[in-house]
């Protein structure tokens, strides 16, 4: 999932560029985002989404406010403190409404917000993020909206990137007088790769996504504003390295990191009995796989099972196996009745950008105030400073792609927001959360095999099992690396030895693991969807369609809400 800029109800995730966006498939989308002002809690929502957006102009646009076109938040140290203060006035507002002026909805809304507001503030405010981690920056830097998403012709999207860059040198003062040195190494290299793709990119891929444009005045101009730009970004990506890094210095610590399940999943738990539940399910998916393997590859060690199934490469790149998957996916959904399609759109495939590509896959889709635009499904080339060896093997075989398919479009991402889009609330449109959305895709892939997907071919477990396993090493990875003193070359080590991924993936993912804490919520997600579609269907399978319906109607808040109201329970709690 392509994570957004300070959205999907905000993890850190969500504040780099690794989620997703939303979807506006039909004329009447941007109508069905009218706020009806007539009440309490409408007057309320229509007031803090005009002073929320302005504050946020990135999500804004990326949601498909072109108003905000070209422009960059306010990172200065009043425009931080700017930040904070909407969202805990925000709060407060919201929580001096009269429950007698609400509807049961509209509680639940206001739940919803407080929640993803305390959730955003953590971020902001308690891991001190704008002053420790690159990976704050970059999604709100992302140019991606007007390179590839044709909301409006290349003149004016080229106009909007002008804009846009012109405000990039005073965006990279901003975050060159933020950022404490030294930094983590893992962060360095993350920022450099960053802050130097997007240097890379202004002058390169964008410069060439306008060439059509014939207006040799703009050209002249786009010139001017990239070369400045990208010479800000090489300057920041510079200053960011003038200090010798260090190994550690990642750590939210066992407090912060207990705050931040609990701000923002609302998942209160210790983090004793969150970590024992990450190695029960290791270790279930560590079980189906030797069961899997045994039918797969008799007598051959684990290693040796999934060599065999990663050696099973694409015959034409993995973009183009991608779109071979994705009708069969979506054809087997209807077949089997598992879950509603709202809407006739089809998820595009493409090769990530080069400043994009920490992650191996992602899906970009746009806001709920578009209409009638396409998304993009990414997946990333090896990094080429990798041997050829490690770039040979973090080609993914093609069932371990399939899960990657299965988790960004059908059923996961793609179909979790065309029912997001579909909400009743305007905040479950505007706001996934984390856990939701990647509990929900990371769910899917599990729940396909289970409703039949391949009939049973082991190989097709395998590739299944590969995502489960690398998700189980995130979770694990997260709390041991910023509660349990991990380091990141053991987080790397059990990728390779407890998860079975190859070189090139371990690395990467156990270097996520420091400046992406919430990476856990894929599991964690996973298992509260698990457990609460068992609770609320008593094991009956033939009630998962209604579940997945019903669960998905919400937008996407913290889980335990959506337990709360489906279960009718009267307190929202985390269960496994």
């Amino acid at each position: 999932m392509k994570i957004g800029n300070l959205m999907l109800a905000v993890s850190l995730a969500a504040l780099t560029v690794t989620g997703c966006k939303k979807v506006g498939d039909t004329p009447d989308a941007a109508a069905s985002m009218e706020i009806d002002e007539s009440g309490a809690w409408g007057e309320f929502l229509s007031t803090f989404l005009d002073g929320y957006f302005p504050v946020n102009p990135t999500f804004a646009v990326y949601q498909g406010k072109h108003e905000f076109d070209g422009q960059l938040p306010d990172w200065s140290a009043k425009g931080i403190q700017k930040a904070i203060s909407v969202r805990k006035q925000a709060i407060a507002d919201a929580k001096t409404i009269d429950a007698a002026d609400l509807s049961d909805v509209e509680k639940f809304e206001r739940d919803y917000l407080v929640s993803v507001m305390e959730g955003e503030l953590f971020w902001i405010e308690t891991a001190d993020w704008p002053h420790k981690n690159p990976a704050y920056y970059s999604g709100a830097l992302d140019p991606n909206v007007y390179i590839a998403r044709p909301y409006a012709d290349a003149e004016t999207r080229m106009k909007a990137f002008i804009k846009y860059a012109n405000n990039i040198p005073a965006a990279a003062a901003q975050i060159k007088a933020n950022l404490k040195l030294p930094l983590p190494e893992t962060y360095l290299k993350y920022g450099q790769a960053a802050f130097g793709g997007f240097a890379d990119y202004f002058t390169g891929d964008a410069k060439a996504a306008f060439a059509e444009v014939k207006d040799v005045t703009l050209q002249e101009e786009f010139d001017v504003a990239a070369a400045a730009a990208a010479a800000a970004m090489k300057d920041l990506s510079g200053h960011i390295g003038s200090v010798p890094t260090t190994r550690d210095g990642y750590a939210l610590g066992a407090d912060k990191f207990a705050a931040m399940v609990s701000k923002t999943e609302g998942v209160n738990i210790t983090l004793d009995e969150l970590e024992a539940i990450g190695r029960v399910d290791l270790k279930r998916n560590q079980e189906a796989l030797a069961e899997a393997c045994s039918k797969f590859a008799p007598g051959a060690s684990i290693v040796d099972c999934f060599a065999k199934m990663a050696a099973n490469k694409p015959e034409n790149g993995p973009v183009q196996e991608a779109r071979d998957q994705l009708p069969p996916l979506k054809a087997f959904l209807i077949e089997k009745d598992l879950v509603s399609i709202p809407g006739t759109e089809e998820a595009q495939v493409e090769e990530s950008p080069p400043y994009n590509r920490q992650n191996s896959a992602y899906i970009d889709i746009p806001g709920p105030y578009e209409t009638g635009l396409p998304s993009v499904y990414y997946i990333s080339p090896p990094d080429p400073s990798w041997d050829d060896a490690t770039r040979a093997a973090y080609i993914p075989g093609k069932m371990d792609l399939l899960g990657t398919t299965i988790h960004e479009v059908w059923p996961g991402h793609f179909l979790n927001f065309l029912h997001a889009n579909r909400a009743k609330s305007i905040f479950g449109k505007l706001f996934v959360g984390y856990a939701f959305a990647e509990g929900w895709a990371h769910y899917t892939e599990e729940m396909m095999v289970d409703a039949g997907l391949h009939d049973g071919d082991p190989e097709t477990k395998i590739g299944q099992l590969s995502n489960a396993l690398l998700r189980n090493c995130r979770y694990l990875s997260a709390i041991g690396l910023h509660a349990k003193g991990m380091t990141v070359q053991q987080s790397l080590d059990m990728f390779q030895n407890e998860c079975y991924q190859d070189k090139g993936n371990a690395t990467q993912q156990a270097a996520r693991g420091t400046y992406d804490p919430a990476y856990l919520n894929y599991t964690m997600g996973k298992l509260m969807i698990r457990k609460l579609r068992e609770d609320w269907t008593g094991g009956d399978r033939k009630k998962w369609k209604a579940f997945h319906d019903e669960f998905l109607s919400y937008g996407g808040p913290p889980i335990p809400m959506v337990r709360a109201a489906m279960m009718k329970e009267a307190e929202a709690k985390a269960v496994f």
